[in-house]
């Protein structure tokens, strides 16, 4: 007996193992569907798989990869390189020959739809995150059994991916209403592009013509006549029905008539009373009777049927409840959208006048203590754009270019401006035509100068990878990372400017000879020095500033010639010689600007325009600027 239970233990482990059964059932019934899948057919078979496990789940993804193969006794392999395991058992199967299986892309796609369901399980957060992301983008009815079926998620970041997930495919693919109106509910109030567009086919609404009112979810009952619901409408729905044949034109009725005049008649009715409409009529019939001419509706049969009939505006949702909450929701989102509109609308404002205030600061120095009109002052920002760009060409690590670009242009621009003071402005002093005069021709050499040297081709000053891309809050908010550098950049000058004006012996030489140059000299302070000084940091400012701007701006000789006007405008508009009113101008022009392009954004010149006129308007009445100067410097 003891031989005979260890033959049969030996005959046993010489079988091969079957370590999931379900799945070798599945593939004994349907290995010619394996072999020769149809993406109509295949759902049910690629779900049942799914459904033995993990073994399964692999078989799947070797299927789909195109890895599977079939052996010459109907056995499944996956092969991975130059080896090949049994689908069923995983164990290796040396030397088989096998025919490798193809599915097309439509299989692929119910396999893969399929994997992402099996995957809500993984153990891995990744890949649970994965699969979430995929059920987002294109989900399916299996996926959402598949989310209420899956075990509890641990991670609170995924658990509300997938509780928001399962309520969007609720409300596509439930069949309980109740279940589809809590899912509603349960996303009432968010913005985002999915759920709109979930929303809309549950809103979309279709016209209907019938004799007494229907079995239908009704939006409302239309009137014949209406400004949205002409007579021609009304007509052209009860042709598109089959209740009113095609409608006879005067013109089409008049030429069947005139074909079939047969001995001066018309089916009987004499030609000389055809000018009677209801003998046309009468004639047209007899012929479509007799199939002469094709069916249409007369004028009589066109009131006749809109007299027999009601019409009425219906969802294409049958259930009313679904329908309500989805118009809630609809309501909700779009009141909130709105107003994260404007929030986005005040952000780009925001970073735009922060653009602004930091191309103006330099100008608010030299204009508003100097009274100095310099028309190159976009110039110094075109040669900080450009220095940041040498700078980078020399450097290829962008962080490190950014910083050391940063210091750099202040001193080139610096330099240029004392250089530009005492070549030019020191001897055009108090007076101010011949120095707009001579700035300006100082603009056009440094262009040209520009043009020179670095070529009419616009130059890349590209930023470092942590400020590339958008800090997005939803669909609607974001903002460019580069911009809300900038934002703090010009919040950091605006620091530096109030600390030097006010905490240094520099700033406060400054205000004594703005406020009486005279008495200043008599105190020892150097007009003239204090003049260059001020020249110089007001141009340095300007060369930061374009290294910045140059950041999301085409580096070219004419940079500059984009900001000088604003910049003029900022200063006059805030208040010439009070850094306050600088900011405050730098603020109404960027949001008057953003404003303006809502109603418009393809037309940014016509942003421009009003916004221009709208300067010359506000300073008719307040000719100082917001926060005009006040004592003594006011009167200077």
């Amino acid at each position: 007996m003891r031989p005979l239970i260890v033959l049969l233990l030996t005959l046993l482990s010489a079988l091969p193992a079957s370590a999931n059964p379900a799945l070798e059932a599945v593939i004994a019934r349907n290995l010619d569907q394996i072999e020769k899948p149809s993406r109509r057919t295949v759902e049910p078979l690629v779900a049942e798989i799914a459904a033995t496990g993990p073994e399964g789940l692999a078989l799947l993804s070797a299927w789909a990869n195109r890895s599977l193969g079939v052996s010459d006794n109907g056995r499944l392999l996956i092969v991975e390189g130059d080896s090949a395991t049994d689908a069923v058992t995983g164990q290796p199967v040396p030397g088989a020959d096998l025919t490798m299986l193809r599915p097309n892309s439509g299989v692929r796609g119910v396999i893969d739809s399929a994997l992402v369901a099996g995957e809500i399980s993984s153990p891995d957060p990744a890949r649970r995150a994965s699969a979430l992301a995929s059920i987002a983008r294109d989900g399916t009815a299996a996926h959402l059994a598949a989310l209420r079926g899956a075990p509890p998620e641990a991670d609170p970041t995924l658990a509300q991916q997938r509780e928001r997930a399962t309520n969007l495919l609720a409300i596509r693919f439930d069949t309980d209403p109740a279940a589809r109106v809590a899912a509603i509910n349960g996303l009432a109030g968010d913005v985002g592009l999915d759920f709109r567009a979930a929303l809309n086919p549950l809103l979309a609404t279709t016209r209907i013509a019938a004799p007494a009112e229907p079995q239908a979810n009704i939006v409302r009952e239309l009137t014949v006549g209406d400004s949205d619901f002409p007579k021609e409408a009304a007509i052209a729905l009860l042709t598109t029905q089959g209740v009113l044949q095609p409608r006879l034109t005067p013109a089409d009725q008049r030429n069947a008539l005139a074909a079939n005049i047969v001995n001066g008649t018309v089916s009987g009715i004499p030609v000389a009373d055809l000018s009677d409409p209801a003998a046309r009529d009468r004639a047209y019939e007899a012929l479509e009777a007799a199939g002469t001419v094709p069916p249409a509706a007369t004028d009589a049969e066109a009131d006749a049927a809109l007299a027999a009939n009601r019409f009425f505006e219906t969802y294409a949702e049958p259930n009313p409840d679904v329908t309500d909450a989805a118009r809630a929701a609809q309501v909700r989102a779009q009141v909130r959208l709105a107003a994260m509109t404007g929030i986005d609308l005040g952000l780009d404002a925001l970073s735009l006048a922060s653009i602004y205030f930091l191309a103006a600061i330099g100008l608010a120095i030299t204009f508003g203590v100097m009274r100095v009109i310099n028309m190159a002052h976009g110039e110094f920002i075109m040669m900080g754009a450009y220095t940041g760009y040498v700078v980078q060409t020399l450097i290829p690590n962008r962080t490190l270019s950014l910083v050391a670009a940063l210091p750099l242009a202040f001193v080139v621009t610096f330099g240029a401006g004392v250089i530009l003071y005492r070549l030019v402005i020191r001897h055009l002093a108090r007076r101010p035509l011949e120095t707009l005069l001579a700035t300006f021709g100082v603009s056009i050499a440094l262009q040209q100068l520009a043009k020179n040297i670095f070529g009419t081709q616009a130059r890349p000053l590209t930023a470092p990878a942590w400020l590339e891309g958008a800090i997005t809050i939803n669909d609607v908010i974001s903002i460019s990372s580069i911009r809300v550098a900038i934002f703090v950049l010009a919040l950091l000058f605006l620091g530096l400017f109030l600390f030097i004006m006010k905490r240094t012996r520099l700033g406060l030489e400054v205000r004594a000879v703005t406020q009486n140059p005279g008495m200043a000299a008599s105190m020892g302070i150097n007009p003239d020095r204090i003049a260059m000084m001020t020249f110089g940091l007001g141009s340095g400012i300007a060369g930061i500033a374009g290294v910045a701007i140059g950041l999301f701006a085409q580096v070219t000789s004419e940079l500059g010639q984009q900001y000088i006007v604003q910049s003029f405008m900022t200063v006059v508009v805030g208040g010439v010689g009070n850094i306050w009113g600088t900011l405050a101008g730098a603020g109404l022009i960027g949001i008057l600007s953003k404003v303006i392009e809502s109603f418009n954004p393809s037309n940014t010149l016509a942003a421009q325009t009003f916004m221009i006129l709208f300067i010359i308007i506000f300073i008719q009445f307040r000719p100082r600027g917001i926060i005009p100067q006040r004592g003594r410097a006011a009167e200077a």
